[in-house]
């Protein structure tokens, strides 16, 4: 097992919220408190430390009392540039990173995603889940629910500046553990208003 002293949390709020009208999802409130704070509040025991991607409301995030970092690349390049720029910013030999936009997130993901990764012997452990449509069940990636080591940066900062945005086809480049959660509702998130309101209800 990795002790979790090893791991800092990372939590990405870099994105635009184009689905959600271009507001800050990480900011909308949620039961009472900002998706983000939900989030926080879920990864900080898990981990030794914890820092944020965010490229807006910079100051409003510094409010969580955590370490804000923007992409090192320009014009929002997506979720790559934020595990990029945790990747540099990290100060232990492990990464744990979550989005901003799943209140609910498995209180245990540090534990099964360490267990993944050392079993596998993998560069990257990435919680997957069993969906089902049509009748057909598949797997389901949730490739920003991902804990890697912090010696994938190097490669990554190659991907980036080659011109790769595509998780799925960073991924391809290491050794990849799916870790299978039963559980769905730990990976709900919210993409827009609506949902929003129907997760709260």
């Amino acid at each position: 097992m990795i002790d979790q002293h090893q791991i800092t949390g990372l939590m990405l709020a870099g994105g635009l919220g184009t689905r959600m009208g271009r507001v800050d999802k990480g900011l909308q409130v949620f039961r009472n408190m900002p998706l983000a704070r939900h989030v926080l509040m879920r990864l900080a025991p898990q981990v030794g430390a914890v820092i944020i991607n965010a490229n807006q409301n910079i100051d409003q995030y510094r409010a969580f009392s955590y370490p804000v970092f923007s992409d090192q690349m320009a014009g929002f390049a997506g979720p790559l540039a934020g595990l990029q720029t945790g990747l540099h910013h990290c100060h232990t030999p492990y990464l744990l990173s979550v989005p901003c936009d799943s209140p609910m997130l498995p209180l245990n993901l540090a534990t099964r995603l360490s267990e993944g990764l050392m079993v596998n012997e993998a560069d990257l452990a990435v919680a997957v889940t069993l969906e089902s449509e049509n009748g057909v069940s598949y797997r389901q990636r949730h490739p920003v629910f991902a804990l890697m080591k912090l010696s994938v940066l190097p490669g990554l900062n190659d991907f980036l500046n080659s011109g790769g945005r595509k998780v799925d086809a960073w991924f391809q480049q290491l050794a990849v553990a799916e870790v299978l959660f039963e559980d769905h509702s730990g990976f709900a998130n919210i993409n827009t208003l609506q949902e929003l309101k129907q997760l709260e209800s």
